[in-house]
């Protein structure tokens, strides 16, 4: 007699998909309840993920978003339908721009309603498709597992991005006897073509003022090697000192070699006088490393098209008349690294702009007269030196941006975060949290007051969870940035002035310390104090 077979095991669907999320390592969700989501969130309570229930979707995904960006692993934000879903958007489209990998699921009323006129829903997969790698309606209970599966496997194949998975509520509370997929190593980009490797190394040795260019893939990649305190496994490093070449970073490629080496020229418009942008519209030959046109407009560093390009990064070039590659090496970044390294001589570069590096240096690291009023200029040298090298800034977009990207020395990858693809304000409060809960090292939040008050309610948040960094808070009540362009252009500003609360007061509103220095040394002293410690605070430094 034949032995009859054990029945599948039923579970629920919503069961299912958190199984899926602990399997891929998810530690923490960010977002904000709702009623469609009552499976999941159970399930998300009987399991060891941590849901963290945030003030509003936009933080929840910019917290999702620096979570992917400072780990390589995708970060994982939660919303309901319909309102929940659109105020989710902004910051899975910062991810999608800014290559970091993020996964969001939004729940959605019932299928039976779907094809009608229906409360709060909306067509969420279409409103989500320009703006993410990948997107589906998980549909049925026997989908969960490829589903999950695939949006992290496509958030976090370079280049990462965010991906997107809807989950109505009948779907989440069905039974079914769908299991996880196994996890597997990601998939490794090949090795650079021999061919290519060796004319690219001609071309650099040729030039006469070879340079170059690190952008955003040069830090996330790990361009630095698998050891990311190993000298010998530093590809970059390795490069750019055999063959004597000056590096410009872009905002987003800051740290991908130190700013103490003298081939740094910190970034694209370093120095009181352009000199970064001097150097690399001088170049003849820039060698562009991970580097995508939306952290900035080739444009500005090769107006006439005359410059030879060497495009290295995991996919081919844009289409660009400006950024028209001579060589394209599509492959694995350090490995690409590593085999120029092999293929150039050493000092083909001659180090020609050394002296740019010095004169960079020195001025960003002046510190200002007791005298001289504050100025974000003048608070980073102050900041510098009570951050120790692996300490992380987070900036918010603004004109504090512009020249914390410009001035700011970076020693190590991943420890100046700058949001240029998108640049989407209000990520600094949220990314602060999520940088925090990422990295044992010390983290300051820099905001201005426009960007500050449009998340500044997941303060709330940081400190429900026990947490302790710094939000810098640069308050010029104004939308800065702005109103510096518009007088750049017209000798005149319109509707960018504000008014705003007592910051001290609103942060001690919510349990925290709250500090206005007034003086120079004041500044420093609270800044000695509250970086290294473990309390949540915010420093306000009035600037004009």
């Amino acid at each position: 007699m034949a032995l009859a077979l054990p029945l599948p095991v039923m579970v629920k669907t919503s069961d299912v998909l958190v199984e899926c999320l602990e399997d891929e390592g998810v530690e923490y969700v960010f977002g904000v309840p709702g009623e469609e989501l009552e499976d999941l969130l159970f399930s998300i309570r009987d399991s060891g993920i941590r849901f963290v229930p945030t003030r509003h979707e936009q933080g929840a995904s910019f917290m999702a978003d620096v979570h992917g960006r400072l780990t390589g692993e995708a970060g994982v934000c939660l919303s309901t339908l319909g309102p929940g879903a659109t105020n989710l958007l902004t910051g899975v489209a910062d991810a999608h721009l800014d290559k970091s990998p993020l996964v969001a699921i939004t729940g959605q009323g019932g299928r039976e309603r779907l094809h009608k006129e229906s409360h709060q829903a909306l067509d969420i997969v279409d409103t989500f498709e320009p703006v993410v790698k990948w997107n589906t309606q998980i549909g049925e209970p026997e989908i969960v597992a490829e589903s999950v599966r695939k949006a992290f496997k496509l958030a976090e194949h370079e280049k990462p991005g965010a991906t997107h998975l809807e989950f109505p509520e009948d779907v989440a509370g069905e039974e079914t006897t769908d299991t996880p997929l196994p996890t597997r190593e990601r998939v490794r980009r090949p090795d650079p073509d021999p061919g290519s490797i060796e004319r690219a190394g001609n071309l650099l040795e040729r030039a006469e003022r070879p340079i170059v260019l690190a952008g955003n893939g040069a830090v996330r990649t790990r361009a630095r090697g698998a050891e990311r305190d190993s000298e010998s496994a530093n590809r970059l490093r390795d490069l750019v000192e055999r063959a004597d070449l000056p590096v410009v970073a872009t905002y987003m490629g800051k740290g991908a070699i130190s700013d103490r080496q003298p081939h740094s020229l910190l970034t694209l418009d370093s120095g009181p006088d352009g000199e970064a942008a001097a150097a690399i519209e001088d170049a003849d030959c820039v060698l562009a490393v991970g580097y995508d046109i939306a952290e900035h407009d080739p444009a500005g560093w090769n107006p006439d098209r005359e410059t030879t390009v060497i495009h290295v990064d995991h996919e081919p070039a844009e289409v660009y008349r400006h950024y028209n590659p001579e060589i394209e090496i599509v492959a694995d970044i350090p490995a690409s690294l590593r085999a120029l390294t092999e293929a150039t001589d050493p000092g083909s570069g001659t180090a020609w702009c050394t002296d740019v590096h010095d004169r960079i240096l020195e001025d960003v690291t002046r510190r200002p007269d007791p005298d001289e009023p504050f100025s974000v200029r003048r608070t980073l040298p102050i900041l510098r030196a009570v951050m120790a090298d692996e300490d992380v800034l987070l900036s918010d977009v603004g004109s504090h941006k512009m020249t914390i990207a410009q001035s700011f020395p970076t020693y190590e990858p991943n420890t100046c975060i700058i949001s240029n693809g998108l640049a989407s304000m209000g990520i600094s409060v949220p990314g602060g949290l999520a940088a925090d809960l990422a990295c044992g090292s010390n983290v300051v939040a820099a905001t201005g007051d426009g960007g500050f008050l449009m998340n500044g309610a997941e303060i709330e948040t940081a400190k429900r969870l026990g947490l302790g960094y710094t939000i810098l808070l640069f308050n010029d009540n104004d939308y800065g940035l702005i109103s510096e362009k518009q007088r750049d252009h017209t000798g005149e500003q319109f509707g960018t002035e504000l008014s705003n609360p007592d910051f001290v007061t609103f942060a001690e509103s919510f349990g925290i310390e709250g500090y206005r220095p007034e003086t120079w040394d004041g500044l420093e002293g609270v800044l000695e104090e509250v970086v290294p410690s473990e309390e949540m605070t915010l420093v306000e430094v009035p600037v004009e």
